[in-house]
């Protein structure tokens, strides 16, 4: 009988412990959610400022953000600004796991989306009407999942500023090279459409980049390498932005 009274408070005890740490780590995840999602809106404008070549170390990123950037929400088919949707809100990426906000792809889906928004938030810098620049969200497939980053053009709508990934998980020292310095600044002054403003001609190409279109590949990286291009295509063509940045193209810093 004592062994089994033994054996009951063990459980019990256990029991009790199971409860209150299930408590404590519950508590514990409320009461960080507002820290954490503060550090992820802090990381985004960070990581929208550094591929704008607009980072400053030192000084507080919000008011960098602030007096750099303006923030809009483009709708995809149109090309046209969405003037209901309000910007530091909206989050296409929970839109586009709503089919009452997104569309499948089906078969033309070559980034490996599965489904695409019906709207995307973009990023100006300097005056919204005639920017600077042009920060766009790009995301793909890579070689181990979903790759997630930031393109940024001149005003012209065109000219590449930079390219940089803030989420992926390739291979380091392969397809990771996406976060080395040096494979990142050969991106600045490559053009994106030649003469057909719809059909991006932007590409990662083996042996040595010999054109304003193309790129290095990551060496020993093929398959990240295609990623990049293949979201890079997706996102600049039709199916993407392609529409939103052709009003940009006549701009006097250059164009298609």
């Amino acid at each position: 009988m004592a062994s089994n009274n033994s054996i009951k408070k063990t459980l019990t005890v256990a029991l009790a412990l199971c409860i209150v740490c299930s408590v404590v780590v519950s508590t514990a995840a409320v009461v960080l959610r507002p820290a954490q999602v503060l550090n992820q809106e802090l990381d985004r404008k960070s990581n929208i400022l550094q591929v704008a070549q607009l980072y400053q170390p030192g000084i507080n990123v919000n008011e960098q953000f602030a007096q750099q950037i303006t923030s809009r929400v483009v709708n995809l088919d149109t090309g046209e600004y969405a003037e209901d949707l309000d910007a530091e809100t909206y989050n296409q990426f929970d839109a586009a796991k709503d089919p009452a906000t997104s569309r499948t792809l089906s078969g033309d889906d070559p980034a490996g989306l599965g489904r695409l928004e019906n709207y995307a938030t973009v990023y100006l810098v300097g005056d919204p009407e005639n920017p600077e620049q042009i920060i766009l969200p790009i995301r793909g497939q890579g070689l181990w999942g979903l790759m997630r980053g930031f393109l940024a053009l001149e005003g012209d709508g065109n000219t590449i500023v930079g390219l940089s990934y803030y989420d992926h998980s390739e291979t380091p020292g392969l397809g990771g090279e996406v976060d080395n310095p040096r494979w990142k600044s050969q991106w600045q002054g490559k053009k994106v459409y030649a003469d057909d403003p719809m059909d991006p001609m932007i590409q990662l190409v083996k042996g040595g980049a010999d054109s304003e279109y193309e790129a290095d590949a990551l060496s020993g990286a093929t398959l990240t390498s295609r990623g990049v291009t293949n979201m890079l295509q997706f996102w600049l063509s039709e199916m993407g932005f392609a529409d939103y940045l052709a009003r940009f193209h006549d701009n006097s810093q250059g164009g298609a």
